[in-house]
Order: C-alpha cells, then sequence, then structure tokens
C-alpha cells in the first residue's frame, strides 16, 4: 500500500499541513513526489502537490488520489524543499510558496493529450492510439494506459501536450510531410498531365527538400500554389498533414547578431579571477561586484557563463523589471543564442509558459529573468547573477514575500556555486555584508574604455523662484537642451512621477480632492480629464467648483510626466519626444517599440519615470536631466535617502556612455542634503560612512532586522484594539534587547475602504520570534476567516507605506 502526502490547494493555516491520500493501484508504479494531483476534499476536487510517498499512515480511513495531472513532476526534489524552507522564512503558506514557483498557465484548468512522435510501425501505438496521432488524458487514464505511456515517453515515442483552457494554449502550425520515396516522386512527377502544373511544383518542392515536415504556409510561400493545390494532393495519399507544436518566441522576429567575447580590461580581469575559481573549485561564495555605471559588469557576467556552460552546467540572471530591456535581453541571445530562456511581465501568459517548458526540458541552460526566475527548475546550477542587486523589485510584496536575494544564496548552498550581486550602488545591507566578510568584495572603479564619468551640475529651484523662473526647467537645464538640439544629440528627462499633476487644491479654502476609499489625494491625468488614485484605481472627473467652499479657484499642484511633455511641447516645439511610464507602456511591446524608435534617433528626448533610470546603453545620449530630486527624499520611510542616491547615481549613468563626453543636470529644492550631493559626485563610499551613521542612530539595518506587522479591517475600533493586543503580546514574549514600535496607524492609513494599523519590531537576535509571530497567525486565524480581516506579516521590509 502506497500513500501520498499532499498539500492541498486551500490557502489557509487550518489546511497548511500534509493530508495523506491512498495512492490506487493502477499508478503506485508512476506516481511521484512534485507532481500535482486531484484530490478530494470535503465535498469537492481540488488541485494539490504531492510531497512525499511512504508506506505507513496514522489516518484510519484514507481516500483515494482521483487522478494525476502530471505525467511527470513539475517541482523536482530541490524546490520542494526550498518550498517548505520559504515558508518557515517569511511565514507564508507551502501552498502559496509552491504556487509561486510555477507559470501562471499551470495554475489554470487544462486539458491534457498524449501525442504521438514516432511515425515508424509500432504496433503497440498503434493499438493505442488507433489512426489518431492524439490520445486525451481522461480516456487514457479511464483505460489505465498512464504508467505504460510514462514508459512510452521515456522512449521518446509520445510527449504530453497542455492544452489550457482559456490561459495558454499551446501555439500550432499546419505542416505536411510527402508519403513518397524520391523514385516514386519521380514516376508520380512524369505521370501527371500537361495542365497539372501547380501540383507539379509543389512535388519538385519537396524532390529538393526530402520528406521532413514543411509548414503549409512555407509551401504555398515558396511555389505560389493555392490551398486546393496542396489539400488535392493530400487526399491523393501523397502527403501527410498535421498541426505541430511551435514555441511562442517573444524574439522570433529579432534577429540577434552572434557576439564574441571582448578582451577583458585589467580591472575586469582582476574581478573575474576568484569568480572562475569558484566555479572551477565547486564551492560556494557570494561576490558583491561593486563597479560604477559602464565599468563592464555585463561582460563579467557574460564570461562567468561562458565558462559555466563549457562545465556542462545552467545559469540563473536576474535583473530588475524595468531594465528587463530588449538591449539586456540582445547581449545574452547574442552570446548564447538558443540556449537563453528569458522570463519577465512583458510576456503574454503563453510565452511564458513556453519559456519555462524549454527550461524544464533542458532546451535552454541559461534563464535571463525578473524576480520569479530565481524557481528556474534547473538541476545543475553553475551560477547566479543578481543585476543592481539593490533594487527593491526583487523584493516580492505580496504572499510569498520573498527576497530573491535570499533566495540565490540558498540555492548557491545547495549547488555549491557562486552568486554574484552585481551593482554600481549597491544596498547598504549588502555592502555592510562585503565590509564584514560575509561576500567577497569585487570593485571595478574605471568605466570602460575610460571615459570619463559625466560632469554633474545640481541646480538649487529655490534660486531659480527666487529669480522668477516660475518653469519647471531650469535655465541651465533649458539652455542645455536647446544646445543637445542643435548638436542632434540626445537627452533623457527623467521624473518619478506619472500623471499631470500630483495633486488638485482648492486656492481659497486650501482643499485637496482625495480619494474616497483611501486616505490619499487623487492625481490628476490630463489626456483622460480625469483624478485617478494610484491605489484602488478609483476615478472621477475634475470638479468646475471646490466641493468645500463653491470657489472657482481650483488649482493644479505637483507636476507628473505628461505636465512635463505638455511643456517642452510648448517650449520646444521642434523636439520630438517619446513618453516612458506606466501609462504609455502597458500595452504588451510598448516598451520595447519606444526604445526602438529612440535608438534608430526618432526622437530628442525620453522623457520618462525608474523604467529609463537603468540599463540603457545608446550612445547619442549626452545630457540627463532629472526635473526633481526631492520625489522620494520626504517620504516616511528609513531608506528614502539610499533610494535617492541609488537613482540619482544610475540615472546619470546614462550619459556619455560611449565617445561623446556627457553631462547631467540635477534640480533639486534640497541640494543641501547629502544623497544629493554624493549622488552628483558619484561617491559611493562616502555616502555609505554618513548613511550608517543615521542607520546606527535610528536602530534601523544593517544594524537591526525588521519585522512589520500590519492589521487591516473595516472597522476603525477593531483594528486599533487587534494591534494593542499583538503589541502587548509581543512585548511578553521578546527579549528586553527588541524594540517594538506601535501600535500607529500605517503611512497611508485607508485604503480601499479598510483602515491599516501597524506595529514594526527591530531586533537583533530573536531566535523564537519567528515562531511567535507563526502562533499569532494561528491565534487569529477564525477572524481571518470569517471577519475579513486580514495580518500581514512582513520579514526585513522593503515598503513601509
Amino acid at each position: 500500500m502506497r500513500i501520498a502526502s499532499v498539500i492541498v490547494d486551500v490557502p489557509t493555516m487550518n489546511t497548511d499541513k500534509l493530508f495523506d491520500y491512498l495512492v490506487p493501484e493502477q499508478w503506485e508504479e508512476f506516481i511521484q513526489p512534485g507532481m500535482r494531483v486531484s484530490v478530494p476534499f470535503g465535498p469537492r476536487l481540488i488541485q494539490g502537490f504531492i510531497i512525499e510517498l511512504k508506506e505507513h499512515t496514522e489516518v484510519m480511513k484514507l481516500k483515494s488520489i482521483h487522478e494525476p495531472l502530471d505525467i511527470y513532476p513539475v517541482l523536482n526534489e530541490e524546490l520542494l524543499n526550498l518550498g517548505k524552507w520559504l515558508s518557515e522564512q517569511v511565514l507564508c503558506l507551502k501552498i502559496s510558496a509552491y504556487q509561486a514557483m510555477l507559470p501562471a498557465a499551470m495554475k489554470a484548468k487544462y486539458e491534457k493529450v498524449f501525442k504521438r512522435i514516432d511515425d515508424r510501425t509500432n504496433p503497440f501505438l498503434d493499438e493505442i492510439f488507433g489512426n489518431k496521432m492524439e490520445l486525451k488524458w481522461d480516456a487514457a487514464s479511464e483505460r489505465k494506459l498512464l504508467p505504460l505511456l510514462q514508459q512510452e515517453i521515456k522512449n521518446g515515442t509520445v510527449e504530453i501536450k497542455y492544452l489550457v483552457k482559456n490561459k495558454a494554449n499551446k501555439k500550432t502550425i499546419r505542416v505536411i510531410k510527402c508519403l513518397l520515396t524520391n523514385e516514386e516522386l519521380l514516376q508520380t512527377i512524369e505521370g501527371l498531365s500537361q495542365n497539372a502544373l501547380k501540383q507539379k511544383k509543389v512535388l519538385e518542392y519537396f524532390l529538393q527538400n526530402g520528406n521532413e515536415y514543411i509548414p503549409v504556409k512555407q509551401v504555398q510561400e515558396v511555389t505560389g500554389v493555392a490551398p486546393t493545390t496542396i489539400r488535392s494532393l493530400i487526399s491523393k495519399g501523397y502527403f501527410q498533414e498535421e498541426n505541430k507544436e511551435e514555441y511562442r518566441d517573444p524574439y522570433e522576429h529579432r534577429i540577434f547578431e552572434k557576439t564574441k567575447p571582448f578582451q577583458l580590461t585589467e580591472e575586469q580581469s582582476m574581478a573575474m579571477e576568484p569568480i572562475i575559481r569558484s566555479i572551477e573549485g565547486n564551492y560556494q561564495e557570494t561576490f558583491l561586484l561593486n563597479g560604477v555605471t559602464g565599468s563592464g559588469k555585463t561582460e563579467v557576467y557574460l564570461q562567468s557563463i561562458q565558462s559555466v556552460l563549457d562545465k556542462g552546467k545552467e545559469a540563473i540572471v536576474l535583473v530588475p523589471e524595468i531594465s528587463l530591456t530588449p538591449q539586456m535581453v540582445e547581449r545574452f541571445k547574442g552570446r548564447f543564442g538558443n540556449d537563453v530562456a528569458v522570463l519577465h511581465s512583458g510576456l503574454s501568459i503563453g510565452e511564458k509558459y513556453d519559456e519555462w517548458r524549454k527550461i524544464e526540458r533542458k532546451e535552454a541552460r541559461v534563464v535571463v529573468g525578473a524576480r520569479s526566475a530565481i524557481f528556474a527548475p534547473f538541476e545543475n546550477l553553475g551560477i547566479i547573477i543578481i543585476d543592481e542587486e539593490h533594487e527593491n523589485s526583487y523584493k516580492q510584496e505580496e504572499n510569498p514575500r520573498y527576497h530573491a536575494r535570499d533566495i540565490a544564496i540558498y540555492r548557491g548552498k545547495l549547488h555549491q556555486c557562486p552568486v554574484i550581486l552585481g551593482s554600481a550602488t549597491p544596498s547598504l545591507e549588502s555592502f555592510a555584508r562585503s565590509q564584514k566578510g560575509v561576500y567577497t568584495l569585487l570593485s571595478m572603479k574605471k568605466r570602460m574604455n575610460n571615459q570619463a564619468l559625466p560632469s554633474v551640475s545640481i541646480v538649487d529651484m529655490r534660486e531659480e523662484l527666487r529669480e522668477g523662473n516660475r518653469s519647471m526647467f531650469s535655465r541651465e537645464l533649458f539652455e542645455k537642451l536647446q544646445d543637445r538640439l542643435s548638436k542632434k544629440e540626445q537627452t533623457v528627462l527623467f521624473l518619478n512621477r506619472r500623471g499631470h499633476s500630483s495633486f488638485v487644491m482648492c486656492r481659497d479654502c486650501g482643499y485637496v480632492l482625495q480619494c474616497p476609499h483611501c486616505e490619499i489625494s487623487l492625481t490628476y491625468h490630463r489626456f483622460t480629464s480625469q483624478m485617478k488614485c494610484h491605489y484602488c484605481g478609483y476615478e472621477a472627473s475634475v470638479p468646475s467648483v471646490c466641493p468645500e467652499c463653491d470657489s472657482e479657484h481650483i488649482r493644479y499642484f505637483g507636476t507628473g510626466t505628461q505636465k512635463v511633455e505638455e511643456e517642452l511641447a510648448k517650449l520646444l516645439p521642434e523636439a520630438k519626444v517619446i513618453r516612458m511610464d506606466v501609462d504609455t507602456t502597458s500595452r504588451k511591446g510598448a516598451h520595447e517599440r519606444l526604445l526602438q524608435q529612440f535608438q534608430e534617433g526618432k526622437a530628442d528626448i525620453l522623457l520618462g519615470t525608474q523604467m529609463i533610470a537603468k540599463g540603457l546603453d545608446f550612445p547619442n545620449i549626452t545630457l540627463v536631466g532629472v526635473l526633481s530630486a526631492d520625489t522620494m527624499l520626504h517620504l516616511p520611510d528609513f531608506r528614502a535617502s539610499e533610494k535617492t542616491f541609488q537613482l540619482l547615481t544610475q540615472v546619470s549613468g546614462r550619459a556619455g556612455r560611449h565617445h561623446l563626453a556627457g553631462e547631467v543636470v540635477i534640480q533639486t529644492y534640497t541640494p543641501e542634503h547629502y544623497s544629493v550631493e554624493l549622488a552628483g559626485k558619484q561617491d559611493y563610499d562616502h555616502f555609505y560612512k554618513k548613511e550608517m551613521m543615521m542607520r546606527k542612530l535610528g536602530s534601523y539595518p544593517p544594524f537591526y532586522y525588521l519585522a512589520l506587522i500590519t492589521v487591516s479591517h473595516e472597522d476603525l475600533m477593531k483594528v486599533v484594539s487587534i494591534t494593542e493586543k499583538i503589541s502587548n503580546y509581543l512585548h511578553s514574549k521578546l527579549s528586553k534587547e527588541a524594540i517594538i514600535l506601535g501600535p500607529a496607524t500605517s503611512p497611508i492609513p485607508k485604503i480601499n475602504n479598510r483602515y491599516r494599523y501597524q506595529c514594526l519590531i527591530k531586533y537583533k537576535r530573536e531566535p523564537n520570534l519567528t515562531q511567535q509571530l507563526r502562533h499569532l497567525l494561528e491565534h487569529y486565524q477564525q477572524q481571518i476567516t470569517s471577519e475579513g480581516l486580514t495580518i500581514n506579516i512582513d520579514v526585513n521590509p522593503y515598503m513601509m507605506m
């Protein structure tokens, strides 16, 4: 008797444990851990993951597995263990951890079919498939053929296809294959009547091209025949027709020029040495590659990966979502060709699924992707690289709240392979670890071809106002913009705020239009003439009079990218502007298309939010303008200075990367702030010392760890009382060294009609903290399920809002 322990797809604390099911006899040899199965749970059938198989159980009355949903495990042993570790680390449900590892298409309803891929004579397959090429999973399951078909898949005569309903259908094309030998073809061509010229053309084409499957479309294009001609040849028995699966390749229309490794600079060679030692010696080491913008970090990555591939191993490369530009993909595809699979949010569900299957089938050995690519199902990892490691987007903000860096290091230890964290502006935590010797620091202080870093000018906008300049452009920036236009050079303008105006206010009584569901002001979007809430999506039209005092003096305050675009059209009508923000890049492929236009020189100015701050490398950009360096500086977040410094340094790094020298103009209302001043000098070391002092004073990371508990509900009194109880409980259970702040209202006190309170824990060593936090979740489980209470626990939070 075999028993399968299953994690079921019911996301609650009560069901976050293994349930035992009996494995029916016909599947005993076939079922493996990591497969998905459908199991009876209460009155319904639901999906679950098999975690382990065993011979004995304490349960008296066992239900049986209804049916397997996979022919092979979708999670290998490593990923099963990783999911268990992850759920303990970030206090999430195990099912959430496992779901996060799979592409969205696999969370859908789907139909599966077995497809015969062996057209040699095979009496056994003839009997199973009859005269068809496909057999539905349900029919095979009913006929108890699954174990036999599993063996045939191993033999390479059958494959399984997932036809995902409404999520990710496989893409198929019509192909035909000639059933005649060359002699028979010649005889047939000679035997055709004089009028059958079109049929003759098709037969001659196959005589030249052999009898492999060829797409019907291709045959029609080359021979110029109509579909009827091909149909009549099929009906005569000369050809066999089939629908063949084709991977959806998001880059199929792009030809990637093959690139060769560059000669490394002295600094690059020195950085590579310890990495290669770790690859050759098969031991885990975490490297922090701190190289200024333009110092050639990507080439170090590419050559390190090459040595991993030479050893027959695989590589994962993570890049922040917004810098997963076509340029980045081009560099990897150019060097490693079809060995590269790409995973990011710009792909359709079907494309993501196909890329994931390439990895699973071992058809790709390098994955380039955003955060979730860290779960790529490789079994022989040789290196993990995280580019721009300081980026916030590596931390997932909903369950499971993991940080990709932690998972990279966990997998690195398991596979005994190096992990490289690369950045021009490393996070303080990583740099502090490199100073303590936990990570190995590799520095690259010079740009490639010894190009100078761009000269930076910081403009005090308060002075501009005093001197009567009310425009959003300082005089210096405006003059430089005009100069670049006359020289036909390109400019990047950066503003970290989309929309037109950040708020609308009545000048008479000071009333600001707020979202009725959230305690946050509405943003004005001029193109739709709407006020929008960027938190819950609420929209309203702009009032003509003030709702409070009936005054007509309604004015727009603050600046967003739409407003800058308008202003540029007025001041520099001859300039062609491309705007890149969430509003212009939400359609598939828009990101790539806009950057392509800019690269081809179809625009003079690229204006955008932080999606243009990273990864861009265009030779003609000689000026970067930061319109307001203060947008993030005054947020209630202890990382505000660090984020400002990183963003300004990254944006500045887009200028003068090739032969032309670059200039940067940073406009600010707080030019004396150290993060602005030191970003201007690109002086990371000085900034690190200054910021570490501030962190020590405030008891923040890297001196302390943090855990943030956020409680939300529609009833304010309930939220306050539960947060107070949680705070009192933690005071009684944690050591005197732990600092517990709160209960306090969240910086955004209400979102979507739900009030939010929070409690912050700062600690150094609290061995039973995780246990106490889990206990809290279990204690309030009843109210979470029945009363709509939400308790979010974020260990090492990145978003304090």
